[in-house]
């Protein structure tokens, strides 16, 4: 037991035992259950003061206490603990660093954390939470696309059968703002269409898109050099912005899509399991619906909704749209001019030069 621990009423038994009935350190240590090594720093530290025993039984606790150990330290000062789901929200913003963010905290609370501990403070925030520090989302950097494993359906109105469709998700970088609707096919033209419904959906253009290596998007998958499919790099092109596949088996490069798939059939694809639609039109018109609300829903991490977190962070962010829609078109490869100066594509004739 540490000599500074021992109570007011310990210090002046262990000197009287001392100093008025001559016991030796081990019995004072048996009498009050404390260590031998106490005993002696106590008598010590009280000749050292000067103290005699006629001087400590005409002093008061506090004072003998104070004599003997020096003025009571005082009370540890419980600093501001940094706002950990602002500091994460705010690393999304361009140029935002925690050095920066621990600049203000200071200005705020000038007593507070120093900067190591400040940034320890926050990755012990992460770790709880199972969040790497290398997925900070930069605003409007990244559109993260892909389908849903899990299908909606429709019914033909005529025959009756049941279609199952595909899901399109799209989701921001910095603030996970969703976008959602159904397609009849992953093919080419429906790619590209969903694309373009996403981002006049959300007002604006990121700088790149990250999509999985699926055949619509990338006709060589690549580790390294992905080879892109020519019409969706044409479009991308055309909305000022570049295509960055992820890396097959590397899930970490498209963490963020995953998740808002996953979203996306809890809170969409299963409320529509007890509705019936016969049309696509019908579909994403109730697919909006939820999407809205999925979008307002509050986040527990992050104390703000996916709206409140884009018009804050990544609608700044985002590049205008271009003025002009894209066009799209089909490439074929080794058609061949035939004697009359035409070309075959589709069953139609087109001349040439």
């Amino acid at each position: 037991m540490a000599t500074e621990r021992l109570s007011m009423r310990q210090t002046r038994e262990i000197l009287r035992q001392k100093w008025r009935l001559g016991r030796t350190h081990r019995e004072v240590a048996q009498s009050l259950r404390i260590s031998t090594g106490a005993v002696g720093t106590t008598v010590l530290r009280a000749r050292a003061a000067g103290l005699d025993w006629a001087q400590v039984d005409a002093l008061s606790d506090d004072v003998l206490h104070a004599r003997v150990y020096g003025p009571p330290t005082p009370p540890t000062r419980h600093r501001a603990v940094p706002d950990c789901a602002y500091l994460h929200a705010e690393r999304r913003r361009p140029g935002v660093t925690l050095e920066l963010l621990h600049l203000e905290y200071l200005e705020q609370h000038p007593d507070g954390y120093r900067y190591t501990q400040f940034c320890e403070v926050y990755r012990r925030w992460l770790r709880r939470r199972g969040l790497s520090m290398r997925q900070v989302h930069r605003a409007g950097a990244k559109l993260f696309v892909d389908y849903a494993g899990k299908k909606p359906t429709i019914v033909d109105a005529t025959t009756g059968e049941v279609l199952a469709v595909e899901l399109f998700v799209a989701a921001l970088g910095a603030s996970n703002y969703t976008y959602a609707e159904a397609t009849r096919t992953q093919q080419v033209p429906d790619w590209v269409a969903s694309h373009q419904r996403a981002f006049q959906f959300f007002g604006g253009v990121t700088e790149a898109i990250v999509p999985d290596q699926l055949k619509s998007g990338v006709v060589v998958p690549c580790r390294y050099e992905p080879g892109v499919q020519r019409t969706y790099d044409a479009f991308a092109q055309h909305y000022g912005t570049v295509i960055l596949p992820a890396r097959p088996a590397k899930p970490r490069d498209k963490a963020k899509i995953e998740v808002a798939v996953q979203i996306v059939e809890r809170w969409i694809l299963a409320r529509l399991r007890h509705e019936t639609f016969f049309s696509l039109v019908a579909l994403n018109a109730r697919i909006a619906e939820l999407l809205a609300d999925l979008n307002a829903r509050p986040m527990r991490l992050y104390r703000a909704s996916r709206r409140e977190l884009f018009e804050r962070l990544d609608q700044p962010a985002l590049r205008p749209l271009p003025a002009e829609a894209f066009v799209y078109s089909d490439w074929k490869i080794g058609a061949r001019v035939n004697i009359d100066y035409h070309i075959e594509l589709h069953g139609h004739y087109y001349s040439v030069p």
